[in-house]
């Protein structure tokens, strides 16, 4: 089976090809794969598999063996697999992922995928008084196929995710956990984004956070609905479109090495994934 590395501005996952084979317990192999110590190191597993209804299936796994709907820098790394790889010779494509079907433009540079625009459908936003360590704090809630809580603070790089980013997580209010996002405006196109992922901890970069967070701000009417948002490991470029109401993502997609006999007995399951 072909393991391999890519990131998404420094969002990085290991990567599985399950378009011929698959692994029979992904959440384990994540959670060894992803140990910056004794594993690869990552902030998950993504398998990229076959699909009825699209050019290919996306399932992606948190560090701690959680599967996620969705992983915004993921799938453009997907998209780029997808295209590297010679599995479609086309730059626009569909995926598959646990919360629906996302459709990707590809950037294409002497034939190589270098990044891509994904469109991550409508968001569903509601406002929240969360009670946090004896105190009330607003947050904005944000669905994009990933659930957010946002927080507007005044310094986003003086603010550390560590701190509120588990508490908030994990609070009741959220029975499936979520995503804790703490987000500065500095004006009417550019924010500044700190993340703490749910299953993961800090990352230096969460494509659905940064797409949560622009519809958040915009939303409450603090910027256009066209804004560069600055994450610990680069920059996405998020775009909310007044005709579909869809929000649209773009940014890099990045290789950055294969993985060679690393040992997955016990995760694997080489049957045909055609066969699942």
């Amino acid at each position: 089976m072909r393991l391999f590395k890519m990131h998404g501005i420094g969002n990085d996952y290991v990567y599985a090809d399950c378009m011929n084979e698959t692994v029979g317990d992904p959440g384990a192999l994540a959670v060894r794969i992803s140990d910056r110590h004794f594993g690869v190191g990552g902030d998950g597993l993504i398998m990229i598999c076959p699909s009825k209804i699209a050019d290919c299936r996306m399932r992606m796994y948190n560090q701690d063996g959680s599967e996620g709907g969705m992983c915004g820098n993921g799938i453009r790394c997907v998209g780029k697999f997808m295209y590297d790889s010679g599995y479609v010779t086309k730059p626009h494509l569909t995926v598959e992922t646990k919360s629906g079907l996302r459709e990707l433009d590809l950037v294409v540079e002497d034939g190589i995928c270098t990044g891509a625009t994904v469109d991550m459908g409508r968001p569903v936003i509601e406002e929240k008084e969360l009670t946090v360590r004896a105190g009330k704090m607003r947050a904005v809630c944000v669905d994009v196929g990933n659930p957010h809580c946002i927080f507007f603070v005044d310094d986003a790089d003086g603010t550390d995710p560590a701190v509120l980013g588990p508490v908030v997580e994990n609070l009741a209010e959220f029975p499936d956990r979520t995503n804790v996002e703490f987000v500065t405006v500095h004006d009417r196109n550019n924010m500044r984004m700190r993340v703490w992922e749910r299953g993961s901890g800090i990352t230096l970069a969460c494509g659905t956070g940064a797409t949560a967070s622009a519809a958040a701000a915009a939303y409450l009417g603090l910027c256009e609905r066209n804004v560069n948002v600055k994450l610990d490991g680069g920059t996405l470029n998020i775009r909310w479109d007044p005709e579909t109401d869809h929000l649209f993502m773009t940014g890099s997609a990045t290789y950055v090495f294969d993985i060679k006999n690393y040992d997955i007995s016990g995760c694997a399951n080489h049957q045909s994934a055609k066969e699942e």
